[in-house]
């Protein structure tokens, strides 16, 4: 599978071990293949087992959260915390509630996160963490009492320098304030220990925006370096119409491109005359589900209620925002045929190997959700900063910093695919022996 015996055997010893875990298996074969070019180079990689400990997760924290229901009965979902890298600084990473919730997706997400936090350039290590938990029909009431007794257990493992985490999939600034209100009341302090917060709360400005601006500042890069061109009329579709796919299209439509389909789990509209993105978002603050809705507003427009037809729809670009693996080989080999010429990341992993090798073999430009989905953490790394300098900086100023940190994102990965492939587009590559050496050498530094 690899060039290198000891990637080989690394991986065979991790395959075997984890057989039941395909999510992280995925994430932690698409990253080693990239180690190839470097273990080549540098001898001390194996000698020092850094790719043996560097996908093993430093620990993972696994508990039982109890909780009572509307109705007075006890209800019992399981939770844990995957804290996988700290060399380059405290943990950090989302909270996901949803029934999908496993160890696989965790420690995959995690796994990822390293390598995402480490290209952003702040002193931010890998975490992940969630629960079973589904928050969608429940009362306030009822998740509050889940957050608090969330906090209950995972307060002895977090903290401002030891993990901090984030909102996610099922958790928003609700959620968030839940469990940092019954953090506070435990520690008995105001800390910087969970990013996301609501603005009252110590809150950036600029964070919600965060992970679909900056997908699309990442595309302008990509666009400038390698077509010396903008999103100006281009067509580009979105997958996911929540907070990081309303907000990529946001800023699609403000940089001059032309959201002509997007989807959510209820299915796909396509509308040639440009989506009306302030219909989905007011749809949104009260269906779950908006995209059956959007024709009774507009019936122009075309629906389907599968939605991997997303990707059946002629575009130039486009952005799976949704979830992991939305794209397959079929999907992918649909985009080539309709004309699409590049694909971005704003959800994590969300494209299989299989299809992300189709795209690079068709000569499509590949920005890998490690890099371009980026925005949200360094937003929430700036957001720590904020906290811990008690003031808080207005809204285009964090939004400048975003725009800078994306720029040298996307630098870093150009760099080390002509560094060390010779090939500037291939940004997979380049994403991960970016992430990769910061952490490297941290972890050399620090000793075994």
């Amino acid at each position: 599978m690899f060039k290198s015996k000891y990637l080989n055997d690394v991986y065979a010893s991790l395959s075997q071990r984890y057989a039941d875990q395909p999510e992280f298996l995925q994430a932690v074969e698409e990253f080693v293949t990239s180690m190839d070019v470097l273990v080549e180079k540098d001898p001390r990689i194996q000698k020092d087992a850094i790719i043996e400990r560097i996908v093993e997760p430093e620990r993972i924290i696994k508990f039982r959260v109890s909780w009572v229901d509307d109705k007075g009965q006890v209800q019992v979902n399981r939770a844990m915390r995957v804290q996988f890298n700290s060399a380059i600084g405290p943990y950090k990473g989302g909270i996901r509630y949803d029934q999908s919730v496993n160890e696989s997706i965790m420690k995959f997400l995690a796994f990822e996160q390293t390598f995402k936090n480490s290209l952003t350039g702040l002193p931010m290590g890998g975490a992940k963490g969630g629960s079973d938990f589904d928050p969608y029909g429940k009362s306030d009431n009822e998740i509050m009492r889940f957050c608090q007794n969330y906090i209950l257990e995972l307060y002895r493992h977090i903290g401002p320098r030891m993990d901090v985490p984030a909102g996610d999939l099922g958790v928003g600034a609700r959620e968030i304030g839940f469990m940092y209100g019954m953090y506070k009341r435990i520690e008995n302090e105001f800390s910087g220990t969970f990013t996301s917060k609501g603005i009252e709360s110590g809150g950036s400005l600029g964070r919600a925006e965060a992970t679909g601006y900056g997908l699309c500042y990442f595309v302008e890069e990509m666009l400038k370096t390698y077509k010396n061109e903008t999103f100006k009329d281009k067509r580009v579709i979105i997958s996911g119409a929540g907070k990081v796919g309303s907000m990529a299209a946001q800023k699609v439509i403000e940089l001059g491109g032309k959201v002509v389909g997007m989807s959510d789990i209820s299915g796909v509209i396509r509308d040639e005359n440009g989506i009306d993105l302030d219909l989905i978002i007011k749809l949104s603050k009260t269906n779950s589900c908006v995209m059956d809705k959007y024709r009774d507003y507009h019936p122009e427009a075309t629906y389907s209620p599968t939605t991997k037809d997303i990707w059946k729809i002629p575009c130039d670009i486009a952005l799976p925002c949704a979830t992991q693996n939305e794209i397959y080989l079929d999907s992918a080999k649909e985009l080539v045929s309709k004309g699409c010429f590049l694909v971005a990341e704003g959800a994590n992993m969300p494209t299989t190997i299989e299809a992300t090798k189709y795209f690079q073999e068709n000569h499509i430009l590949f920005g890998p959700g490690k890099a371009a989905n980026a925005g949200g953490v360094a937003v929430s790394g700036l957001e720590m900063t904020q906290n811990a300098m008690f003031m808080n900086w207005t809204f285009e100023e964090v939004d400048a910093k975003l725009h800078v940190i994306m720029e040298n994102i996307f630098k870093k990965c150009y760099d080390a695919a002509c560094q060390y492939t010779g090939r500037p587009e291939d940004l997979v590559i380049g994403a991960n022996i970016a992430g990769f050496l910061k952490v490297y050498h941290a972890m050399l530094q620090q000793g075994v």
